[in-house]
């Protein structure tokens, strides 16, 4: 019989490169700006922004209802109306395999939240994309959401605060998701008549029919520092027109100098910035 081999005990000082790389996750987190090493609670009492260079990390939809919401709190708004496979389409991967991936891992059931809301004591009519689901693309029900969205607002006469994230239209969905455009604007269009505001967050990124429709209607458009906002992306557009953009371009301070953004405001200011917007705009008490 073999007797037992005694290992020798394993050095500290000979840790893998797994065992190197897993030390401090979930601990200490490299900035995507100045690659600065913050801590994780750091950064979420910054809501995810550097304190030293002032990149703005993603903040998930119950990090966002936690900074502008009152108590964080969402009454949710046509959670039954869900997505199927209009086309069957399959590119390699089903598209309802997608749709439960992203359902299982974003624990929502679409790509956009809407519901009613308050901010300090205000009621509103508020919607928010989720980016993480299937980069926040607008489909046939994200479209149909935003429309039941308006459509309440302007019965109950609510002001509607609505944050924007998305890569644009689904493709999955073809003409189906592209018809969601016109029918959200219009959506948009009927509103102004109960003439309470629409106040458009626009953060990073917000872009293809998303920027195309309802991000740049509203009545104050609010871009979150740093994020990138346009219709097409930037290598995009330089490999089809075969030409250099100029500096900064699709960026907050380049929307601001055309015009096309009324406000730049950091994270750290927003829920400031949208309460004094519905205080100015709503008027009166809340």
């Amino acid at each position: 019989m073999l007797s037992p081999v005694s290992l020798p005990a394993k050095n500290p000082a000979q840790a893998t490169d797994v065992e190197k790389r897993s030390l401090g996750k979930g601990v200490f987190r490299k900035c995507r700006g100045c690659g600065a090493v913050q801590t994780e609670d750091r950064l979420a009492q910054c809501w995810q922004v550097c304190p030293d260079c002032g990149y703005h990390h993603p903040l998930d939809t119950l990090q966002w209802r936690r900074l502008l919401l009152d108590d964080g709190k969402l009454e949710q708004w046509n959670e039954q109306i869900l997505p199927t496979d209009p086309l069957g389409f399959d590119d390699g991967t089903a598209y309802a395999v997608r749709l439960e991936r992203s359902q299982r891992s974003t624990h929502h059931t679409e790509a956009i939240e809407v519901g009613r809301a308050s901010v300090d004591a205000r009621t509103i009519a508020y919607g928010c994309y989720v980016f993480g689901f299937m980069g926040g693309s607008m489909g046939s029900v994200v479209g149909e959401r935003l429309t039941g969205l308006f459509e309440r607002a302007a019965s109950e006469a609510l002001p509607v605060v609505l944050l924007h994230a998305s890569g644009g239209a689904r493709m999955q969905e073809g003409i189906l998701s592209l018809m969601q455009m016109a029918k959200t604007v219009s959506a948009v269009g009927r509103f102004r008549a109960s003439r309470r505001p629409f106040i458009s967050l626009c953060l990073h990124p917000t872009t293809g029919g998303v920027a195309a429709s309802t991000a740049l209607l509203g009545d104050v458009n609010v871009v979150e520092a740093g994020a990138l906002v346009g219709f097409a992306g930037p290598r995009v557009i330089e490999n089809t027109l075969r030409t250099k953009l100029p500096p900064g371009f699709q960026r907050p301070d380049f929307l601001m100098s055309h015009g096309m953004v009324d406000m730049i405001v950091p994270r750290t200011a927003m829920r400031e910035t949208v309460s004094r917007l519905l205080s100015h705009l709503c008027g009166g008490d809340p």
